[in-house]
């Protein structure tokens, strides 16, 4: 397959609790993101982590400089070198916007617990690949990073692993093909985290794409949502489609007699989906949701895992009690669905959102969407987390390591 080098240049409440019970939808205007107001009832029903505001107040001051000067769009997106970037302009019979959508499908599917027991170990679990598309040089990628250099390395060889009728069949795709697909570096003395769940994750939503309303592939589920909203859904609707199709993207937990809501991978999902597609002229409409300028991705959260409130803590904006900074350092297992954990997640959403509020209140003409904010974050946190960038100019907190959850959710 030739590949686009980067361009370098259970159903789930879509609206308000107080809508439910209607006979009928509202309209699309009353919609909101349960997301967000599952965050609040966590950070106050726990109790555990705070929000410092004026740390927010200082920080978003700090990030709209940085996104200002280093020209930090959408379309930063197709930069990365390892993304597989589709043609643009948007071409829907194009073999590359297929395998694009496939690769942004099957990377989001399995988007979680990158975090090793040997960090900043050279035999942590890695991946061998090159550096870039095209580049020659060969590396080992961890974390994130590893899951994509893993299915480049597949497609480059021939293994056509993000094609869901593939991988779905495990005729056509043992099991170990799929631990091939995933090998190790040499030096590493882990394996990838949480592998057989994976598996399963791929064999399920795999066989769902397969069926006949989605035709084997994510392009197909997605012209399967726009006759189901007659071209008008948002990225919002989108996010809806994923958790009430895929059981896997179902990131939801119970607190005090309530359900509450976090959909780290089906938003991130959407997002990227909304990003890789973004087209160069910002005023011509987007392909994906062509009935809404910006595909209204300004309704979407923060994608909560362990790496934004890593650097949300670095910069101020979240305070942690003296129990959980030990738990921290020690690196003690947090589990999926206690209290520490929710909180760290729900607070992260919650402070993302009054960094996008503090933006729109000063007049900023940057494009202040969640979103974008993470994706921002998420990339400064690696960063700095690799070496390659110092906070100046803010006053800082001590780099945590990230809180450690085995959870199939981020």
């Amino acid at each position: 397959m030739m590949l686009s080098m980067p361009d370098t240049t259970s159903t789930s409440p879509l609206f308000d609790e107080k809508h439910i019970q209607e006979s009928s939808p509202p309209s699309k205007m009353h919609a909101i993101n349960p997301v967000v107001s599952s965050a609040e009832f966590v950070l106050e029903q726990t109790s555990i982590v705070e929000i410092n505001n004026d740390a927010v107040k200082k920080a978003t001051q700090y990030i709209l400089q940085k996104v200002t000067s280093e020209s930090y769009t959408p379309r930063t997106w197709r930069t990365h070198p390892l993304h597989i970037c589709p043609l643009d302009p948007y071409d829907p019979d194009d073999i590359l916007t297929g395998a694009c959508l496939n690769w942004i499908f099957l990377i989001s599917s399995l988007n979680f617990s990158f975090w090793s027991e040997k960090e900043g170990k050279s035999d942590r679990y890695g991946v061998e690949w090159r550096t870039s598309w095209g580049s020659e040089t060969i590396t080992v990628h961890t974390g994130y990073w590893s899951l994509v250099a893993a299915l480049n390395r597949a497609v480059e060889e021939g293994i056509p692993i993000i094609d869901p009728k593939f991988y779905s069949s495990e005729t056509l795709c043992p099991d170990s093909l799929i631990a091939h697909v995933f090998r190790a570096a040499p030096q590493s003395a882990e394996s990838m985290p949480l592998f057989n769940e994976r598996l399963a994750i791929m064999r399920e939503v795999g066989a769902i794409l397969c069926n006949d309303d989605f035709g084997g592939s994510y392009l197909g589920f997605l012209k399967a949502f726009q006759r189901r909203h007659e071209n008008q859904g948002t990225a919002l609707d989108l996010v809806q489609y994923v958790t009430d199709t895929f059981p896997s993207f179902r990131d939801e937990r119970m607190l005090n007699g309530r359900r509450v809501y976090f959909w780290k991978r089906p938003q991130i999902l959407v997002a990227e989906t909304w990003a890789s597609f973004y087209p160069e002229n910002p005023h011509t409409p987007h392909p994906i949701f062509p009935g809404h300028s910006g595909a209204r991705i300004s309704a979407l959260t923060m994608f909560a895992d362990y790496r934004v409130p890593q650097i949300l803590h670095h910069l101020r904006i979240l305070t942690y009690p003296s129990s959980l900074k030990h738990k921290l350092r020690t690196g003690t297992h947090l589990g999926a669905g206690s209290r520490e954990e929710m909180s760290l997640r729900a607070a992260s959403i919650v402070a993302v959102e009054r960094i996008r509020s503090e933006m729109i209140n000063c007049g900023s003409d940057w494009e202040a969407s969640c979103v974008l904010i993470d994706f921002y974050l998420w990339d400064l946190a690696k960063k700095l987390h690799g070496g390659e960038v110092c906070i100046e100019g803010i006053e800082t907190d001590d780099v945590l390591p990230v809180h450690r959850t085995r959870s199939i959710w981020y």
